[in-house]
């Protein structure tokens, strides 16, 4: 047996200096998110195709330029997002944003605002007005020839050829050719918005198109990687692709859920061992705690011990 090495937190001390720290300590939560770290380095050194999951509302959250800084690192290969998290980047990239709220709001003052409410975090209907304008205006400007038979994929991209801003990941991403994918992408504003223009243009989004090309980055990868921040769909995507190859390598999910209500979301990475979607001997921890606490550690860890590297 290993002794619990005791944590001492230093003066000046880098937040991986504390995550080795964590490693070393290897008990409870704290070895969790150590061993995570190590994980990640490990994952990025060894060039895996890396898929990173994005669930819940991280953008609204202020996760959004973290996401972009692992994009701009090279740490990503692609993205699986929930429709959310579009939505947000591009409400931001138009010159919207959010707000420090509370949990304890007045929602019907909220509304009688024109405010919504996104836990503590707040948004203004007005800039939603914006952004109903630019998708009806970037639809538009696609060919209907090209509208009868456009991938989920290919919207996004799309949207991120579309905008300028610096700190959009989906902006990010088209810059570096990293696919964004979002299967449940109707389930959003986004979705709502494409309903809308299809009452009197021709537009038919393609899923299978991008489970092609998710296959084919899977068939084509020699190791894969996982960063899964909440669950979801953007989990059950990435991890259903790889039954193709007998299962992820290296795997890290952030989570608050628990396995006992049997969602995927709360689900072990383990667990997909008895699916194929992980491998028996891949390497994979479950960190159980809030993402925006999470998130944000493990990424600044990884640029140390990376060198800062573009």
């Amino acid at each position: 047996m290993r002794k619990v090495r005791q944590i001492e937190v230093t003066s000046g001390m880098s937040v991986d200096e504390l995550m080795r720290q964590y490693s070393e300590a290897g008990v409870l939560g704290a070895g969790a998110l150590g061993r995570a770290c190590d994980i990640l380095e490990e994952m990025v050194r060894a060039r895996a195709t890396i898929f990173l999951g994005l669930a819940g509302p991280l953008v609204a959250a202020g996760m959004r330029n973290i996401v972009t800084e692992l994009i701009k690192m090279g740490a990503v290969s692609a993205i699986v997002t929930n429709g959310a998290n579009v939505v947000h980047d591009v409400l931001e990239a138009l010159g919207g944003a959010h707000y420090v709220g509370s949990f304890r709001s007045d929602d019907a003052q909220l509304h009688s605002s024109e405010i919504g409410r996104i836990g503590n975090v707040y948004t203004r209907v007005k800039d939603f007005v914006a952004f109903e304008d630019y998708v009806q205006e970037l639809l538009s400007g696609i060919p209907e020839e090209r509208r009868k038979n456009l991938s989920i994929r290919e919207l996004l991209s799309e949207i991120g050829k579309s905008i300028s801003d610096a700190n959009s990941f989906i902006r990010a991403a088209y810059e570096r050719r990293i696919p964004v994918f979002s299967p449940a992408v109707v389930d959003s504003m986004l979705g709502l918005q494409l309903f809308f223009f299809a009452e009197r243009n021709r537009i038919v989004l393609n899923a299978v198109k991008d489970m092609k090309e998710l296959a084919q980055m899977v068939f084509d990868a020699s190791e894969v990687g996982a960063l899964f921040l909440g669950g979801g769909v953007p989990k059950h995507y990435i991890l259903g692709a790889n039954l193709l190859r007998g299962g992820i390598d290296y795997g890290i999910q952030v989570t608050m859920d628990r396995e006992e209500s049997g969602s995927l979301s709360g689900a072990k990475l383990e667990e997909g061992i008895s699916w194929g979607k992980t491998r028996e001997e891949g390497k994979v921890v479950t960190v159980v705690g809030d993402v925006t606490i999470i998130f944000p550690l493990l990424v600044a860890s990884l640029k140390e011990r990376l060198g800062g590297r573009e």
